[in-house]
């Protein structure tokens, strides 16, 4: 029975794993990303503005990831828009969501029961694109572990390395929001399974590709969902970063900070500044006055 259910397990993930992702898949990723295109604040106004350029700022929330992919491997960063079924599915989602009449179709994908139909679809997409992206990356640099996984930590979290950019796109520049220096849960899961396809893809991890993208899949598909329905910005991964990261990299401290400002603000107030010095105009003014009061 156990093997009759492995055999099963592992046929039902070679399926899954076979499973077209084109268009239905496509175009649940391309609703949620450009949803979130249309949450940036300014967003609808420049749509009316400038469509062009919210036109592009939405292709590069679809097909970022695609295109910094192609400049890390040394291929044409426009490579992708060659694909024209996927440019033209992208760009009438584009165009339904922030010009659709009464803004039926934005009120349809924005739905929360649909959005998280459509946000599970979206995870299935993405550890599909980080999994090409380190067999691609294999197929170029056999031992290129570092160049694998970077290849596919771009595949799966492009459209947030790429936030800053398409702000300068939207007229904004906020580099406190670097994807870098503050990683949302899906920038840190692409990054942390990059590493386990990595690892799968040179043998170090005894399991199928399959398998991999079913059970990552299904981890994906629950935290983003969850996350959603919730409204919630906490990431699953907190609890352990929270106990690994002060072993081998410390925490941060702001006692010595903290201590330097009291000193400074306990030396300010123990030690007030002198008063200003009178000029000899002042002091000279101040005589006169006393004179004349006395002569009153």
């Amino acid at each position: 029975m156990e093997l009759a259910g492995a055999l099963q397990l592992g046929e039902l993930a070679a399926a899954f794993a076979a499973l077209p992702v084109f268009p239905l898949f496509d175009a649940a990723y391309f609703i949620v990303s450009v949803l979130y295109l249309k949450y940036e604040p300014g967003a609808v106004e420049m749509s009316r503005k400038s469509p062009f350029a919210s036109w592009l700022c939405a292709m590069l929330h679809c097909f970022g990831s695609y295109i910094l992919a192609d400049l890390l491997l040394g291929e044409s960063p426009i490579h992708y828009f060659s694909n024209n079924s996927s440019v033209i599915l992208a760009t009438a989602v584009w165009y339904l969501i922030f010009f659709c009449p009464m803004n039926l179709f934005y009120k349809c994908v924005s739905f929360l029961p649909m959005k998280l139909i459509f946000v599970a679809m979206k995870e299935v997409v993405r550890v599909r694109k980080i999994a090409a992206g380190v067999h691609h990356a294999h197929h170029r640099y056999h031992h290129g572990w570092f160049i694998m996984m970077a290849t596919g930590w771009v595949k799966g979290s492009g459209v947030a390395l790429m936030s800053n950019f398409e702000q300068l796109l939207r007229g904004v520049w906020r580099p406190e929001t670097n994807e870098i220096l503050h990683m949302s849960f899906p920038t840190k899961a692409s990054l942390y399974g990059t590493v386990l396809f990595t690892l799968q893809q040179t043998h170090w991890l005894p399991v199928s590709e399959a398998n991999l993208i079913f059970f990552f899949t299904m981890f994906m598909i629950v935290c983003k969902v969850f996350m959603t329905a919730t409204h919630s910005h906490a990431s699953p991964f907190a609890p352990v970063e929270g106990f690994i990261c002060p072993v081998f990299f410390g925490s941060v401290s702001s006692g010595h900070t903290s201590h330097h400002d009291e000193h400074g603000a306990s030396h300010e107030v123990s030690h007030p500044p002198p008063p200003p010095v009178k000029s000899k105009e002042e002091l000279n003014e101040g005589t006169r006055k006393r004179k004349a009061k006395k002569a009153e």
